[in-house]
């Protein structure tokens, strides 16, 4: 199947053509044509599966034979993303599937100035993209009007509940035009994504590709039981076998990614960091310089785990397991993208062992050991609590690597509406 047989206009697959995309992804072929129908949409899907496509063709579609300019200060189509990140390269699909059309497309993140995003808002704008908090900022100053926004589009939705973002969510929501078709994209369904569906989705047509939480094939994973302390002597270790090749490390702090990227740039490797603590630009220039090779090793709060669509990634290490184990599949999804193979590596320390068993479980499937054996788990031994990966319960200090026995762990109808008013999360 091609874009021409999923009813697209001949003039939008000129343009995917031109861009070089010719055959649509499994979900593009599952979600396009019940978009298309106007129908709400739920998809399941991990990232790197094309999803803002098979959101952003169809509304694209429609507007372009709607023939009509959208009103001063409004939106036609609303595309909410948790992260600045996310919502930059959603925006830049957009503009390129536009390209040469009288489509306008804006992005409204924070980091950014919101003066000039107010003035780009002021002649109206057919798709705007946005984090939940900016958006709030606008229309508190009532820069934009969202009554006349007809399509909604909430995409890694699991990770907005998980960002806090619900309360937006539900003073965003009345805000819209009452009969709208709304799209949600998501990598998991946890129960109160499937409570958010209910809420927002009306006779919504249910699309999956990969069943959640599994990862993709194509990823060699495989984990090291190391202490904590021994932990960035390893990660060197295994840096220094492929420094030609780009390599992307999670960690659970803002404070401890900032500190790892310092040493690694001091042995040596062209490094760079991105986490909440820096500023945008900061962010895009890490971003821009790792996709163009200039810097090899990117360390990375989970900021980076969504989204983030950069096809030479052949490493992915998580330094800290992540406290939710569906951010484990969502980070080492940023490698073995576009048909290529990636690895994946997991540094495991005492106080970690609950976090990786839960990993397996939600996976499904036990990741191989590469060295060292698995941490007992101390009576009592709980989760570390979200932000944390320093702690040292269950044989911390320990400073050998794991080997011997260590000591740890079209619109629809009647949309329902969310009645929670309070001022939601701030701007992403």
């Amino acid at each position: 199947m091609d874009f021409d047989m999923l009813g697209l206009a001949p003039r939008l697959v000129k343009i995917l053509k031109e861009q070089g995309i010719t055959d649509p992804t499994p979900i593009q072929t599952q979600a396009i044509p019940h978009a298309m129908n106007g129908r709400d949409v739920m998809g399941l899907a991990q990232t790197g599966t094309g999803k803002t496509a098979a959101f952003g063709l169809p509304m694209i579609n429609a507007l372009l034979t709607a023939g009509s300019n959208p009103k001063p200060k409004t939106v036609r189509g609303l595309i909410l993303a948790p992260t600045r990140e996310l919502a930059k390269q959603i925006a830049d699909n957009l503009t390129a599937y536009t390209k040469g059309s009288h489509l306008k497309v804006a992005l409204v993140v924070g980091g950014a100035g919101i003066v000039g995003q107010t003035k780009r808002l002021a002649g109206g704008v057919d798709l705007l993209v946005a984090t939940p908090g900016r958006l709030i900022d606008l229309l508190d100053r009532r820069a934009v009007r969202l009554d006349e926004t007809i399509y909604l589009v909430l995409d890694e939705a699991d990770q907005m509940l998980d960002m806090g973002f619900i309360h937006a969510l539900r003073r965003i929501a009345p805000l819209l035009a009452k009969d709208r078709q709304t799209m949600m994209f998501s990598a998991t369904m946890p129960k109160l994504m499937a409570e958010l569906a209910d809420t927002y989705l009306t006779d919504a047509v249910k699309v999956q590709v990969n069943p959640p939480g599994q990862a993709v094939k194509r990823i060699n994973q495989s984990v090291h039981f190391v202490a904590q302390a021994a932990k960035t002597d390893l990660l060197v270790e295994l840096l220094d076998k492929h420094r030609d090749e780009l390599a992307l490390v999670f960690g659970r702090t803002k404070h401890g990614c900032e500190k790892l990227y310092k040493v690694l740039e001091k042995k040596g490797f062209a490094a760079a960091s991105i986490h909440g603590n820096k500023s945008q630009g900061q962010r895009d220039r890490a971003l821009t310089a790792f996709k163009a090779g200039k810097v090899r090793v990117l360390v990375a709060t989970d900021v980076a785990a969504r989204g983030i669509d950069i096809p030479d990634v052949r490493h992915v290490y998580n330094y800290d397991l992540p406290n939710v184990a569906d951010n484990y599949v969502h980070r080492i999804g940023r490698t073995a993208r576009a048909g290529a193979d990636g690895a994946a590596v997991a540094l495991v320390a005492p106080d970690e062992m609950i976090e990786l068993l839960d990993i397996e479980k939600t996976m499904k499937e036990k990741i191989p050991v590469a060295s060292g054996r698995p941490w007992d788990i101390q009576p009592g031994q709980k989760k570390r609590p979200n932000g944390g990966g320093n702690g040292r319960r269950g044989g911390g200090g320990n400073r050998q690597r794991a080997g011997g026995k260590p000591g740890g762990g079209k619109p629809g109808q009647g949309r329902k509406r969310g009645g929670n008013r309070s001022r939601g999360a701030s701007a992403a």
